[in-house]
């Protein structure tokens, strides 16, 4: 194994990052089509557990949706969510009367702050055709002097997101999107302003690539301190320096070495999360992160006062309707669309 490969192990739907996140989560669901409401058809529910399936072993799981797959109201406090959408269409709706739909290619980036409640659920909008969702969904910390800031959230519609291509002599090529930080000398969007990531010398850099046969990108050399994971969640193999990696692997990185990365003999894709540690405590208990377990007590409590503002819709799981198309509301009079 290179020096500069720390571990090798199974990738897997959740797994601890480290510092400065918290969880990375792979969705990939090849839902059927819709039922004309952008639900499961009901006689395709009938073995799955109402409001609860977990069932990695399924080609799809509702979550905890009922009748639309996904997650209803839930709260949140002390971190931020970054939902990197791949294949299908996510509904956000939160306890501050904004919502919007997002697809392939968009990344949402939320900051829950002092608190939300929001839904996130997965809307079969093809009653003609199957429904396959896919995404990545990263939790990254907030330090201690931005979790009560307050919540919000922001679009990085995937027609803004740069995309860097790098190609061999013979041709082959890997497209890198730059979601967070940098790659060479292109700068991603700004993310939320109190997110650990807005400030450049953390070194937050969240990539997603796309790799052709025989294709190679470069990583360059960052600090002794960086955290670097990289996530070979689809091909045949890659090589990390001279060491052979087979696909649906999770690869700890050195961050203070440069790296070259190439690709095998079929296509391959892969994310990329690394990023300065915050170094404070962290205490993750249910959706909520703080730094310590009193805050956790307090985070419960205020939850169950306030409600975090509410919750303004008239269903837990709310949808768009199947014709809106991608937008996201950010205010009664603010409507953005890629």
């Amino acid at each position: 194994m290179s020096s500069k490969v720390v571990r090798i192990n199974e990738f897997k739907f959740r797994e601890d990052v480290g510092d400065p996140y918290l969880a990375r989560m792979h969705h990939l669901d090849y839902f059927t089509k819709g039922n004309g409401q952008q639900g499961v058809p009901p006689e395709l529910l009938k073995n799955k557990p109402a409001g609860e399936d977990f069932d990695l072993s399924s080609d799809w799981k509702m979550y905890y949706g009922k009748d639309v797959p996904g997650f209803p109201v839930h709260p949140h406090r002390g971190f931020e969510t970054v939902t990197i959408v791949l294949q299908g269409f996510v509904d956000h709706s939160d306890s501050n009367g904004l919502t919007g739909r997002y697809g392939a290619g968009d990344v949402q980036w939320m900051t829950a702050g002092s608190g939300m409640q929001h839904a996130e659920m997965f809307p079969l909008v093809h009653d003609d055709r199957e429904n396959t969702m896919e995404l990545f969904q990263v939790w990254l910390n907030l330090p201690a002097r931005n979790k009560f800031v307050p919540p919000s959230y922001k679009m990085l519609w995937d027609q803004q997101i740069p995309t860097v291509v790098e190609e061999t002599k013979t041709g082959s090529r890997a497209f890198i999107n730059v979601i967070a930080g940098a790659y060479k000398d292109t700068l991603s969007l700004d993310p939320n302003p109190d997110s650990w990531a807005f400030e450049r010398e953390h070194h937050v850099g969240i990539l997603t690539i796309k790799m052709e046969p025989e294709a190679q990108f470069s990583l360059p050399p960052v600090s002794a301190t960086l955290n670097r994971n990289l996530y070979h969640y689809r091909g045949d193999s890659i090589f990390v320096e001279e060491t052979r990696i087979n696909g649906n692997s999770s690869i700890k990185l050195r961050g203070d070495v440069g790296i070259t990365i190439t690709n095998g003999p079929a296509e391959s894709f892969l994310i990329l999360l690394e990023g300065e540690p915050i170094n404070e405590p962290v205490v993750n208990y249910g959706p909520f992160v703080m730094n310590t377990m009193e805050e956790i007590k307090q985070a419960y409590q205020d939850y169950e006062t306030t409600q975090f503002g509410g919750w303004p819709w008239d269903r837990k799981d709310p949808v768009n309707p199947k014709d809106s198309g991608r937008f996201a509301r950010y205010g009664p009079n603010e409507i953005d669309r890629p």
